[in-house]
C-alpha cells in the first residue's frame, strides 16, 4: 500500500508523538530533535527551499523527512536531507523511498546537490539506491547526490 506524502505547513502533525516515541525507544535522538528544534522555532523547515514531510497510511503517521538548506556549509545552493524516520512496521514497504523522492522533488531547481549524514547501513543502502553517493571526503557528510541544473 503506497503511502500518502503531505508537505507541511503550519503545526507539527498529530501522531507524531507514536514515530517520537518509537524512534527514542530505539534509541534514536533524531525525531526528537526535529521536534525539539520545531518547538523552539530553531528549524521550521521555512527558509526558500525547505520542506518537511509526511507519510501517513489510512491516516496513520508512519514517516517523517525534511529538506534544510545544509547549516553545514557556506556555499549556496547546497540542501540537506533531515529526520527520515520510518516505523518500523512499515519499513520495506516504500514509504522511505517516497520521502525521499518528495524531498528529492522539492530540491529541483532550489539546490544543486543535496547532502545527509547516516551511521545506519540500512539507511545508507536505501540513499545509495535512490542515487547518493557515499562522501568520505566531505566534512559532516556521509553521502551526496548532484542535481541536474534546471537552467
Amino acid at each position: 500500500m503506497a503511502a500518502v506524502i503531505e508537505r507541511l505547513t503550519g503545526l507539527l502533525p498529530s501522531g507524531l508523538e507514536a514515530v517520537l516515541a518509537e524512534s527514542e525507544r530505539a534509541g534514536s535522538r533524531l525525531v526528537r530533535r526535529l521536534v525539539d528544534e520545531w518547538t523552539t522555532g530553531a528549524n521550521r523547515f521555512d527558509r526558500p527551499g525547505e520542506a518537511l514531510f509526511t507519510a501517513r497510511i489510512g491516516g496513520r503517521l508512519v514517516g517523517v523527512c525534511g529538506l534544510n538548506v545544509d547549516p553545514y556549509v557556506a556555499e549556496q545552493g547546497v540542501g540537506r536531507v533531515r529526520h527520515l524516520y520510518v516505523l518500523a512496521e512499515h519499513r520495506r514497504l516504500g514509504v522511505g523511498r517516497q520521502l525521499i523522492a518528495a524531498v528529492h522533488e522539492a530540491a529541483r531547481g532550489r539546490f544543486h546537490s543535496l547532502r545527509l549524514r547516516t551511521a545506519n547501513p540500512t539507511a545508507s543502502r536505501l540513499y545509495e539506491s535512490f542515487g547518493f553517493r557515499p562522501s568520505a571526503e566531505t566534512a559532516d557528510c556521509t553521502h551526496v547526490m548532484e542535481l541536474p541544473c534546471t537552467d
